[in-house]
């Protein structure tokens, strides 16, 4: 946080009643929630932390704008960067790039784009071939095609995919553990951009993503609270609504009217966008900068992933902390959670809502993820043993707070972000990410 630090707090409080079944029901929960959690996300938690083996940028060695952390998969299909980038760019000398694939399409766009950006490519056919290579290689691109990694190897730097395959690309790149997941030719110009990147020294902003183990748990207020207790700290940050069906986030903070770019604006945005112009044209409110869906009954223009993608990389660059409320469709979650370093799985205290949440799990991109449990103060009991049902590390306690929903509906939850028992709860949350850097 350039230096901010986050004072470590107490436990939040709240007012209503958490899960309180027996020693019965929680081993049902343990057993009926974990088998659901553990199917889908094995091996990508640890519940001592939020760490996931590779490096993940805390607020606080967030340095702010730098293009050397590009996070985007999906921009304009143009592979040469030079036509597609708003800002000046040169390429650099960059590591070895092994590419692994037996595609004869994925490997002739691989070999294109390296060439545009003089990257040194090596390829192998399969991962046999490609284990002495493996280890040594700056990154490691991994063609679709190939469904296992070679055994104590680290994950792909970034899987590839063609366009046309579907969902399945994004659970295989989350069952190989891959950071990142390129569809081509869509994301050319970004793979193109990104190996260009790849070696810079230091990383970008943190993104923080927020969604719901269910409907209605909170995602969207905790994200609103998280934003603003930062931006009290100093912390340069920027809350994003990534739900364009969710009615618009500017609602809660009555900001409808505050002048500014909202995402429709953002459409046909593609390439680079210059970091410094996109946060000085984005609304405010409550200390930290917002870009959200338009609050309104009319239909808005859709934005295709690569507008999403170019506008996130900008993001990154321009702030030091990202929050982005993902929402919980599964178009949210393509567009926006695998953009994300760290995510939090907000939950209320509840049976129905724990197995909702373990089922959502399985959705999720394999970044660190811990749970937030939404509830009183005797929700802190039942939120470890809902955690450890989910594999996940406890994030935290969102305070249940009468009139919550109802100042969210009148555009006052920056106000209630001010109360005693909300602060505690937000500085909790990022004393934990600025941690776990």
């Amino acid at each position: 946080m350039s230096g901010q630090h986050i004072e470590p707090s107490g436990g939040s409080g709240g007012d209503n009643g958490g899960l309180r079944e027996g020693a019965g029901a929680r081993a049902g929960l343990k057993a009926s929630v974990g088998s659901r959690a553990r199917a889908g996300r094995r091996g990508m938690h640890d519940a001592s932390g939020l760490q996931r083996g590779r490096h993940r940028p805390g607020i606080a060695s967030a340095r702010g704008p730098d293009p050397g952390r590009d996070r985007d998969t999906r921009a304009d299909p143009d592979p040469d960067p030079s036509t597609a980038a708003a800002e000046p760019w040169l390429p650099v000398d960059s590591a070895e790039v092994l590419l692994v694939t037996d595609n004869v399409r994925l490997h002739a766009d691989i070999e294109r784009i390296a060439a545009a950006v003089g990257a040194s490519l090596r390829t192998s056919a399969d991962s046999a071939g490609a284990l002495s290579m493996w280890d040594t290689a700056g990154m490691v691109l991994l063609g679709s095609d190939i469904r296992e990694l070679p055994p104590r190897r680290r994950p792909p730097s970034v899987l590839l995919g063609l366009n046309g395959e579907g969902d399945s690309l994004w659970q295989l790149g989350a069952a190989l553990g891959a950071e990142r997941v390129a569809v081509l030719p869509e994301a050319a110009a970004w793979l193109a951009e990104h190996l260009s990147r790849s070696h810079a020294p230091e990383p970008g902003g943190l993104v923080l993503g927020v969604t719901g183990g269910c409907g209605g748990a909170g995602a969207s207020t905790a994200a609103v609270w998280l934003a603003q207790e930062a931006a009290v700290h100093g912390v340069r940050t920027l809350l994003v609504d990534g739900d364009p069906r969710g009615g618009g986030l500017e609602l809660c903070l009555a900001a409808e009217d505050a002048p500014g770019l909202r995402w429709p604006d953002l459409a046909g945005a593609s390439g680079s966008i210059g970091s410094g112009q996109l946060s000085d044209s984005l609304p405010a409110a409550g200390g930290f900068s917002f870009l959200s869906w338009p609050g309104s009954r009319e239909r808005s223009l859709d934005v295709e992933p690569g507008a999403v993608a170019a506008v996130l990389d900008a993001s990154r660059r321009g702030f030091e902390l990202v929050i982005v409320d993902i929402g919980r469709g599964s178009e949210s979650l393509a567009s926006f959670a695998w953009d994300c370093d760290r995510i939090l799985l907000v939950a209320p205290a509840q049976l129905r809502a724990a197995v909702a949440a373990a089922r959502l799990l399985q959705e999720l991109p394999p970044v660190d993820t811990a749970l937030v449990i939404r509830g009183n103060a005797g929700s802190a009991l039942d939120g470890p043993l809902i955690a450890e049902s989910l594999g996940l590390p406890l994030g935290g306690v969102l305070p249940e707070i009468r009139g919550t929903a109802a100042a969210a509906e009148l555009g006052r939850l920056l106000e209630f972000g001010k109360r005693k028992a909300v602060r505690r709860f937000a500085r909790a949350v990022l004393q934990l990410l600025d941690g776990a850097a």
